[in-house]
């Protein structure tokens, strides 16, 4: 395609000082003031703040170590997340596409940034306009502005015709001049953001927040109310303030949504290791989650080189003479795919020129060209013919049975994106696909992991049954011609059906990943051209090869830097473990919540001081939930996702919670009342039984029990019994070798195992299985 002459060096340097220079691609991670305000500007961050000012008016400093546990938590969040920022940022730069700029001194590639007003871009089907441009040279483009004006239908363009940043072209290519770049063009003057699709959900993050907004509500004015209890109820100011920071703090789940941020971030970080960017982190969960996996062919199992391997002369041709129909049509269309280039580089050029050009369009399934000796279409012949002869079908199912990817190139009487008029076959043209190296065993994995496998092509659909058999994809053999459906289609049927569907357009792709959908599924697709982009946009999960079109790019969950299928068995593996282990340590957070919003409306109505410190919820808050789960959501958990995330919790924290508060009430009532123990006392063993309780839950999450986690448990065991003996006055701890406590607080310890197996009996198995927690 002859190209116009481009800008100077003098000219480009005299825009970029003007400000007529593009912008770059817009950051996939939040800035590091982000990172910094987002961390330390909340609602729980506040309010541990008024508590320590109050507890400082007390007098008592060693209560302020609270405030310790919160800015650690702060600062390893900020820590961990501008560290994967940083490694997803590299990331970025290498999946970001390049586009072809003619310049005065040849054609150059350069990202989107370094474009400025009047450059001229060679786009090619697939690539996503970054600026606003108007056409100089076309043999015909299809472009498809969904991204801007939500239709999905592909615009006609020629010659003299504007184009805005967004869209993105379906078919063809052209010369475009860059008329309005950066702030100026179309997508940076949209009073909103242009957003491909829509966020991506995380059911974890949502269940999490749901119980913070609850907290949000709940934690001010009961501490409230209990503070003033306190005043009612003869207490001196000094220990009202320190009971109800106890208590308020205790409500406040520390580290829950920092340790699944901080998961999420370091997942994305570790995927970033292996050459796969994440472009929002709760996808990371989303993948962990599918259950189908929508597999493109061409570029996942196949590697996306195409060879030629036969042509098979029909219709009395010579077979030098449809070679030579083949190379002058596919020279003279222009098209820039695969399929064209594997054409191309095995035939000769006799450089017919084209009047009249109708691109390929994957709705279509061909593409076409006016000459001086005819018209003449390349393509699928069930698509090109409107009835394919009956000796002629036998004969291209054959070779679709052998694994042929079969088009054929005919002769019409009319060039019209509508209608070709007569057609005459000429020729069949046999492709080869390769198999992806890995493919089987990837594939393997996926469906060890009870990941259903479907193969969704716009190809013949026994060519790609062949290539799915091949690839080791359960159920190959039950295929689908999708072009022999007409009417209204039951897609719910189709897909609890069938296995592999060829002859696919766009929007029937999209109509299939619904239809799972709606049968409950959970799914992923996989694509790397403008062909996929719907169903992309539909699925729950879109995965995308960085050596496919930009627009599938943009819109994709997850994007595959060196377009290796197998590096997703990583994504699916960090997904499944961070939810596992988020799901597994959760209750460990909930558990000192529960039971200190109970002890806080018990003792709204006691005379009694409230049972803790702030100083002594640190020892539990550090050795039973903060130190144990950042090393429990390390370890490795690929099993399946059960999607009850707070009935997996709740089995663990509610029955925890109701053996702390009846252990504490039996301290407060009895020990005071029986054994005459002072507040003291009575706090000390109120943190003792706490603390042992949440060693036990500590002990059932870890299950199962190895080595490592073993030694975890009585690590931190051990550490919170050298509390009580090295530094109880530093936790406002009375010393616990005292028989007449003794007698009192070890048949308590001992009675707290078959205790907590008895409540859990009842209210795990029994209350909590009546209740679909989601």
């Amino acid at each position: 395609m002859p190209i116009s002459q481009g800008l100077t060096a003098k000219q480009v340097q005299q825009r970029i000082d003007t400000g007529r220079q593009n912008e770059p691609a817009p950051s996939l991670t939040r800035s590091i003031k982000a990172i910094f305000r987002d961390n330390l500007l909340t609602w729980f961050n506040l309010i541990n703040l008024v508590l320590g000012a109050l507890v400082l008016i007390t007098g008592s400093y060693k209560n302020e170590l609270f405030l310790g546990v919160a800015i650690v938590n702060t600062a390893i969040g900020i820590f961990q997340e501008i560290r994967s920022k940083r490694q997803i940022d590299k990331m970025s730069l290498l999946s970001e596409s390049t586009y072809e700029v003619k310049r005065a001194s040849g054609t150059v590639e350069l990202h989107q940034d370094a474009i400025v007003q009047d450059d001229l871009l060679v786009m090619h089907r697939g690539d996503q306009l970054p600026v606003d441009g108007l056409i100089l040279e076309t043999k015909g483009i299809e472009v498809d502005e969904s991204q801007i004006t939500g239709e999905a239908t592909p615009i006609a363009k020629t010659t003299g015709d504007s184009v805005v940043s967004g869209s993105f072209l379906v078919s063809g290519q052209a010369v475009v001049r860059a008329t309005h770049v950066g702030a100026k063009s179309f997508i940076n003057t949209m009073s909103g953001e242009v957003q491909s699709g829509e966020s991506t959900n995380s059911q974890l993050l949502n269940t999490i927040n749901r119980i913070i907004k609850i907290l949000t509500v709940v934690i001010v004015p009961l501490g409230t109310v209990l503070f003033i209890s306190r005043l009612l109820n003869h207490s001196s100011i000094n220990q009202a303030i320190l009971g109800t920071t106890a208590a308020m703090i205790g409500m406040i789940p520390e580290g829950l949504v920092l340790l699944t941020s901080v998961s999420l971030a370091v997942s994305a970080m570790n995927l970033a290791r292996h050459r796969v960017l994440v472009r929002e982190l709760p996808a990371i969960e989303g993948l962990a989650r599918v259950d189908v996996l929508g597999l493109d062919k061409t570029g996942t199992i196949t590697s996306g080189k195409l060879q030629l391997s036969k042509i098979v002369p029909w219709h009395q041709q010579s077979l030098d003479q449809v070679k030579l129909i083949i190379g002058g049509t596919i020279n003279a269309i222009g098209d820039d795919n695969e399929t064209a280039r594997a054409l191309n580089s095995a035939l000769t050029n006799p450089e017919w020129q084209p009047t009249k050009v109708v691109p390929f369009s994957s709705a279509r399934k061909w593409s076409g060209v006016s000459v001086q000796q005819g018209n003449y279409v390349i393509g699928a012949p069930e698509f090109v013919l409107k009835r394919v002869p009956a000796n002629l079908a036998k004969q291209i199912e054959g070779y679709a049975a052998e694994g042929y990817r079969v088009l054929c190139i005919a002769q019409t009487t009319e060039m019209n994106a509508d209608n070709l008029g007569n057609v005459t076959v000429l020729g069949l043209i046999l492709i080869e696909d390769e198999i992806r190296e890995n493919a089987v065993e990837t594939f393997r994995y996926f469906q060890n992991q009870d990941v259903a496998l479907k193969v969704i092509s716009g190809d013949n659909p026994t060519t790609v049954a062949n290539i799915a058999s091949r690839a080791g994809i359960k159920n190959w053999a039950q295929l689908i011609d999708m072009s022999s459906l007409e009417g209204d289609i039951d897609y719910d049927q189709l897909v609890a059906k069938y296995t592999v569907f060829g002859r696919v357009t766009p929007t029937q792709k999209k109509q299939l990943v619904k239809a799972w959908q709606r049968a409950g599924h959970s799914v992923a697709m996989t694509g790397d051209g403008v062909n996929d982009i719907l169903a992309l946009r539909q699925a729950d999960c879109g995965i995308a090869m960085a050596s496919g079109s930009e627009a599938a790019k943009s819109i994709a969950d997850f994007v595959l830097v060196d377009s290796n299928f197998d590096a997703m068995l990583n994504v699916l593996n960090e997904g499944r473990r961070v939810v596992n282990n988020i799901e597994r340590v959760a209750s460990l957070f909930l558990i000192k919540t529960m039971y200190s919003v109970a002890l806080s409306i018990i003792f709204i109505f006691m005379r009694n001081g409230y049972p803790f410190q702030p100083i002594q919820l640190t020892p539990i808050s550090v050795l039973t939930v903060g130190i144990p789960t950042f090393v429990l959501a390390l370890e490795p958990n690929y099993q399946r996702i059960s999607g009850q995330f707070m009935k997996q919790v709740m089995v663990i924290a509610a029955p925890a919670a109701i053996c702390v508060v009846a252990y504490i009430l039996v301290i407060d009532l009895v020990g005071g009342v029986q054994f005459n123990l002072n507040y003291t006392e009575t706090s000390t063993l109120s943190v003792l039984l706490t603390g042992a309780v949440c060693l036990v839950a500590l002990l059932m999450v870890a299950r199962p029990l190895n080595r490592l986690k073993l030694a975890l448990v009585l690590l931190m065991a051990g550490c919170f019994a050298l509390i009580f003996i090295f530094f109880g006055k530093l936790f406002s701890l009375e010393g616990i070798f005292n028989w007449q406590m003794a007698v009192f607080y070890l048949p308590l310890l001992a009675s707290i195992y078959p205790f907590f197996y008895l409540v859990q009996e009842v209210v795990g198995k029994r209350i909590l299985a009546r209740i679909n927690w989601r």
